[in-house]
């Protein structure tokens, strides 16, 4: 062999050495793997975005049903204790004087009364809950 021939083999030889100490150093595979890593990252979120708005927009929702419960329960006042003494007091009274206060249905206006107890435990449910 001459030596321009070693020198080619020799310098091959090295840029073989440079390739495979590249392909020790991992840059490459772990370059691949962040790029991979980062590919699930964004598709996760991607998905689990829809759910994040829906659990903000129920946090609106359920901000704006405590505000209601809150008017309702201002509106209610002391009508649950003055519906349940409407209610004996109907009980209590016979037809003819029923129909002197122009009471007609007992039994319809005390269902009427009764929503507003029926309103109030509503509210109390809806309370415990939140």
């Amino acid at each position: 062999m001459t030596v321009a021939e070693k020198t080619r083999e020799v310098n091959a030889l090295k840029n073989r050495v440079k390739t495979l100490e590249k392909d020790l150093s991992l840059d490459k595979p772990l370059g691949e793997i962040w790029g991979i890593l980062w590919a699930n990252i964004s598709e996760s979120i991607s998905n689990m975005w829809r759910s994040i708005q829906i659990i903000y927009e129920q946090i609106d929702l359920i901000a704006a049903a405590q505000v209601e419960i809150q008017r309702a329960g201002n509106l209610l006042g002391h009508k649950p204790e003055q519906a349940n003494r409407l209610i004996n007091f109907l009980n209590t009274k016979t037809k003819e004087e029923l129909a002197a206060l122009d009471i007609r249905d007992r039994t319809g206006t005390i269902l009427k009364i009764k929503r507003v107890l029926t309103m109030r435990t509503l509210m109390q449910n809806l309370e415990r809950k939140s």
